[in-house]
Formats: C-alpha cells, structure tokens, sequence
C-alpha cells in the first residue's frame, strides 16, 4: 500500500464558511500560545519546552478555553506538533526563529487520523464532514485511485477552501519496456537519448510582463506597515498579482505532469542525472562575484548579482525538482527503474558517450564534438551518458520508495516518528 494525497476544492454554504475561519482563527491562536509558551519558558526559566510538555498541558487548556472542546484532541495535537515541527527545523539550521501568526497568514489545520472528519466519496467529487459544522460540505476534484482515507487537512489559499486528503492505496499505471536517459536545463526544458527534445515553456517569462505591470501598481499603494493598516486598494491589485502568480504556478504543475506521464508511458527505466536545485539557486558567495574591468565594486556586483537571478529564475522556471521527482514517482509506481546518476562522479555533461573521454566544456559549448569522431547535441550527448551508466548497473539498479509525500527530516520529527517513540516507550515500561 501506498500513501498518495488527493486536494479537493471545498463549496461551504456561508455558515459552513464562517465555522470554518472560526475554527482557523481558534488554530492561530493555540500556534501563537506554543510559540509564546517556549520563547517565555526559555527566556525567563532557561526551560526548553518540548511537544510532549505542551501535549500533556492540553486538557488543562481545553478546561480553562472551552471553545476548544469541539475542534477535536488530535487536531490541537497537530497544531502543537506543527509548532514543534517550526522549532525543530530552526534548531537544525532548516528554517528562521517561529513567528506569531495573524489570521492572514494561517492557512488552516490537520487531522491526523480518522476522527473529527469523514470523506462521503468514492474518489469522485463527494462531501466533508467535520466534527462542530453542520451538514456535508461539497468538495470537487477527482482521485486517479482512490483507498482508505488517513489523514485531512483544511487549507485556505487565496479565498478560497481545499480540503487536501491522504488515502493508502495501490496505484497502478501503464508502461511499455523502453529505456531512456533524460537531461534536464534551462535552454531545452529536457533532452533525452533518442534525440527527442522538449522545449522549454517559459511560463514566468511569459507571464512576466504582466506581473510586472500589476506590481507596479502594488507599490503605488498604501501597504501594511506598523501602526499602520492596508488600504482596499493594496489589498485589491494584491490579490491581482497572486492571482497572476498562481496561474504561472498551475500551468507549470500541470505541463509538469503531463511530461512526467508522457515519459513513463513509453519507458520503464529513466535515468537522469542527481541535481542539487537548492545549491544551483543559491546566491552566489562575494568571494565568487566576477568583476569586470572599469566598474565599481558596487556595480559589478549588482550586475553579477543580476545575472544570478535570472538563471535562478530560469531554473525555478522549468521546476527541475519538481519534473524529476514527478518522472521518479510515476515511474516506480508503474513497476519501473528510476536510476540517478551521480553528477559529481560521472560528470554527463563533460563525458563523450562513445569513448567516455571527458573533456570540460563551458556552457556556452551547445555541440559535443569529440576526437573520437562522435558529434552531438550536448544534451542529447549527456541524456546518452545517463542511460549508459543506468544499463552498465545490471542487478544493482536502486529499488523505488514511495514518493508521494516529502519525508519528513530525522531531526525535526513527524507523527510516524512520535508514534514510534510512544511504542518504544510502552514496550519499556
């Protein structure tokens, strides 16, 4: 069984609504009490507060605020342990100190298991029920499979409600006996061994223009600063620039997908080379930064700066981690091999996939031409690369892990691993 997440658009009547950022804006609060709780216990006690502390204090919480009665134990233990999960990021150097929250920046809650909800669907459209709001709240949206229902989160994004839904299942998908290497960039979205290539769609960059304009008129408008609100206008051209942004974001998903699937329809090992797209994105070290002859500190810097960005955004762009993970997921829920070359190792890119000479190129360098006499596409010549070193594995091919959620870091811990911790415990006792 696999766990695979399934998001549903949510259709509340208007006192279905009005529960709804009621139980939001109680969720914001108990956030905003964990984050206060340990920043005071530390700063006056020197204690660290842990997620089991704050666990244990809830039912003396509930007693005191009884409104929180009926939004359900697990899922107050879930906003606790989402207040654990923010610290724990910011102690293993992951994320920045937890801030407290306003109900503009709080999208929603979890359920962590079964009670509190049900889904009424077999996987088609269908209705929520939540524990404290009347009536089935009509969601739409369609699951490819659909199983046993887990866990439920409420989101709510750009003024509208989602239900996004974790179900066990056993997906299955059809795949042909192919084998091919991929490489992906910025100039071709992905080349692969049979010299097919995919252009890149350029989604932002088309888009651009647009954003551009809009945002323009944002920073005409009176934005919210201390002591002093947002005006009606801010908000307005504010959402007409999310709104912008969220279409960029929804056709790059969906053209993301539609390769991926592509791609594992015709070909049941796909190997492509490891990319590191938080380092790629990185800003560039000062140590690093090019100067050019007759400019100035300030303005080489600037420009080199400039020239980081867009290939940053050039990057985000096409979505490399997002197109390989979507190509890895698909593949090995097919049945099939997702092989990652190491990039450091095997260097595809500089490597002749003839003679195996490598040779450094600079990115400029589109054509890969060798002593040996071989000639080809520098991508097509690396996707080849790629596939070479898939076929020379023979049994040692890596096995496929569910991947259709993030795992969750060691360091921070999750539910699985809490869990885990809580059996060990009884055991010992």
């Amino acid at each position: 069984m696999n766990t695979r997440r399934i998001t549903y658009r949510l259709y509340p009547s208007r006192m279905q609504e009005e529960r709804l950022h009621y139980f939001r804006k109680l969720h914001k609060d108990l956030w905003n009490a964990c984050v206060y709780h340990r920043k005071t216990e530390y700063q006056k006690f020197g204690k660290n507060v842990t997620y089991y502390d704050q666990q244990n204090i809830l039912p003396a919480f509930k007693a005191e605020w009884v409104e929180y009665k009926e939004l359900g134990s697990q899922a107050l233990q879930a906003t606790v342990k989402r207040a654990d999960f923010a610290f724990q990021r910011f102690f293993s150097g992951l994320g920045k100190y937890p801030k407290f929250k306003s109900s503009r920046y709080y999208r929603g809650w979890t359920y962590p298991a079964s009670s509190g909800w049900k889904a009424h669907t077999t996987g088609d459209n269908g209705g929520l029920e939540l524990a404290g709001i009347s009536g089935q709240i009509q969601m739409r949206g369609a699951a490819r499979t659909w199983g046993i229902p887990t866990t439920c989160t409420i989101i709510w994004k750009r003024s509208k409600w989602y239900a996004s839904i974790t179900v066990n299942c056993d997906p299955k998908r059809e795949t042909s006996t192919g084998a091919i290497g991929l490489d992906i960039g910025c100039l071709t979205a992905i080349a692969m061994s049979d010299g097919t290539k995919v252009d890149n769609p350029r989604f932002l960059a088309t888009a651009q223009k647009d954003i551009n304009k809009v945002s323009k008129q944002l920073r005409r408008k009176r934005s919210p600063q201390r002591k002093t609100k947002a005006s009606r206008r801010w908000k307005k051209v504010r959402k007409q620039v999310s709104k912008l942004q969220n279409k960029v974001a929804n056709r790059r998903q969906n053209w993301v997908h539609q390769i991926a699937t592509e791609i594992t329809s015709t070909n049941s090992l796909v190997a492509t080379e490891e990319l590191a797209v938080k380092n790629m994105t990185a800003k560039a070290k000062k140590g690093k930064r090019k100067r050019t002859r007759g400019a100035s500190t300030r303005g080489t810097r600037a420009t080199h700066s400039l020239q980081k960005t867009g290939l940053n955004r050039s990057i985000l762009d096409v979505g490399f981690g997002m197109l390989r993970q979507a190509i890895k997921y698909k593949v090995i829920e097919a049945g099939g091999v997702f092989v990652d070359v190491p990039t450091k190792k095997i260097k595809p890119s500089q490597t002749c996939p003839q003679c195996g000479t490598q040779k450094l190129k600079s990115l400029d360098e589109r054509i890969h031409q060798c002593d040996c006499g071989c000639t080809l596409d520098r991508d097509v010549a690396s996707a080849i690369v790629c596939l070479n070193y898939s076929l020379g594995l023979g049994t040692s091919l890596t096995d496929g892990d569910d991947l259709a959620l993030p795992k969750t870091p060691k360091k921070c811990g999750g539910f699985r691993q809490l869990n885990q911790m809580k059996r060990q415990k009884l055991s010992e006792a």
